[in-house]
C-alpha cells in the first residue's frame, strides 16, 4: 500500500511539475491562426473541433479550451505517460476533451474516437516534447546519462540501444548523415561499431563518450553539443518521426473542413522541409499553364498562410529557450481535396 501511495505521489508532482514547467511555444499566434477556422465552423451551426495531433502536458489543449467555451479538442500523443498526465491537467474540460492515444498520422482514427468525420483546426507541434526531455530514464538528453531508450511511447519494443548495437556501420553513418545531418557520420558510425565489438551499449553517457572522442575537438567548440546531430538522427529513426509526419499531413488536410486552419511546428530543417512540400503541393494549381480557365478538380485546395516561416519572438525565447529553433508554417484549406483518381 505504501508502495502505491508513493507511485501515486510521484505521478500527482510530475503532473504538477510538468504543467509549471512546461510553457507553450508561440501560444497566442498559434491559436490565434486557428481563430477564423473555427468562426467558420459557427457560422455553419457546427461546434468547432480541434485536433492538437502533438498533445504532449496538453499547454496548447488547455489555453485553447480556455479561450473557447465551445471548443471540442481531440489531444493525438503516443506517449502514455504524457497523456495520463495531459488529462489529470485538463479534468475541468473533460466534456470537451478527447485523448486519443496514438500517431498522428492516425487522424481518421482519432477524429473517429471524438464522433466526427473533419475538424476546423490542427495544430502540429513537432519533436521531443520539454516533458520528455526533462525525464532522464527516457534517455532523450546527451546532457546527462541514461538508459539508451528515447522511444516516445514507451510501450514500443524498438530503442536506440536497438539501433547502435545492431545496425551495421553503413546503416548508422547513413542514418546520422541524413536524419542528423551530421558531417562526422562516418567517424562516428566506426567508433560506434568499434566499441560494440567488446560491450554493447546500454547508457546515453556511454555513446555521448564515444561521440565526443570521434568528432574534432575544435568542431564541438563552433558547432554545439558533439553528440546532439547523432542523438537527433536516432530519436527520429526510433519513431519513425519523418515518416509518420509525410502520412499525416495530407491525412489532416484531408479530415480539415473548407475554411479550416492548420498550423505546424517544426524545430529543424527536415521536419520544415516536408511540411513546406506538403503545403505548396496542396497550394499549387495542377492546371496547364497554357489552359484558358483553371478547371476546378486541379485548382489549389489550400492557402498559405504564412510568408516563409513566422519565428518566435526575443520574448518568447527569453520564456521557452526551446522555442528558438521554432519555426510555424499555417494553411487555410479553400477547397475539398483532390481525388487521387
Amino acid at each position: 500500500m505504501a508502495v502505491c501511495d508513493q507511485g501515486d505521489q510521484r505521478h500527482d508532482q510530475a503532473a504538477a511539475n510538468a504543467a509549471q514547467r512546461h510553457v507553450p511555444v508561440m501560444a497566442d499566434r498559434v491559436v490565434d491562426l486557428l481563430v477564423p477556422g473555427l468562426a467558420h465552423a459557427r457560422q455553419q451551426n457546427r461546434q468547432p473541433v480541434i485536433v492538437d495531433a502533438t498533445l504532449g502536458m496538453g499547454g496548447h489543449t488547455q489555453l485553447m479550451l480556455e479561450r473557447f467555451d465551445d471548443v471540442l479538442v481531440i489531444g493525438i500523443d503516443r506517449d502514455t505517460e504524457a497523456l495520463s498526465l495531459a488529462g489529470e491537467r485538463l479534468a475541468s474540460f473533460a466534456e470537451r476533451f478527447v485523448p486519443f492515444h496514438g500517431t498522428y498520422e492516425q487522424i481518421p482514427q482519432a477524429l473517429s474516437a471524438g464522433g466526427v468525420e473533419a475538424a476546423d483546426g490542427y495544430l502540429f507541434d513537432l519533436g521531443v516534447s520539454s516533458y520528455q526531455l526533462d525525464e532522464r530514464e527516457r534517455g532523450f538528453a546527451y546532457s546527462y546519462d541514461a538508459p539508451l531508450d528515447m522511444r516516445m511511447d514507451p510501450t514500443a519494443r524498438f530503442t536506440a540501444a536497438d539501433v547502435v548495437n545492431e545496425y551495421d556501420q553503413h546503416q548508422l553513418e547513413r542514418l546520422i548523415r541524413r536524419y542528423g545531418e551530421e558531417k562526422f557520420a562516418r567517424r562516428i558510425a566506426m567508433a560506434i561499431t568499434q566499441r560494440r565489438s567488446t560491450r554493447p551499449f546500454t547508457r546515453s553517457g556511454d555513446l555521448v563518450d564515444v561521440i565526443r572522442d570521434a568528432v574534432p575537438a575544435a568542431a564541438g567548440r563552433t558547432g554545439g553539443h558533439p553528440a546532439k546531430r547523432t542523438f537527433q538522427a536516432l530519436r527520429i529513426e526510433v519513431n519513425e518521426e519523418l515518416n509518420i509526419l509525410r502520412e499525416a499531413l495530407p491525412a489532416a488536410m484531408a479530415g480539415l473542413h473548407i475554411g479550416g486552419r492548420m498550423v505546424v511546428m517544426s524545430y529543424h530543417s527536415l521536419e520544415d522541409r516536408i511540411t513546406k512540400k506538403a503545403f505548396q503541393q496542396q497550394a499549387q494549381s495542377l492546371t496547364p499553364p497554357d489552359f484558358p480557365v483553371e478547371l476546378e478538380e486541379h485548382a489549389p485546395v489550400v492557402r498559405i498562410l504564412t510568408r516563409g516561416t513566422e519565428k518566435p519572438t526575443a520574448e518568447e525565447i527569453d520564456q521557452n529557450p526551446r522555442a528558438a529553433s521554432a519555426k510555424v508554417r499555417a494553411i487555410e484549406k479553400i477547397r475539398p481535396t483532390r481525388s487521387n483518381g
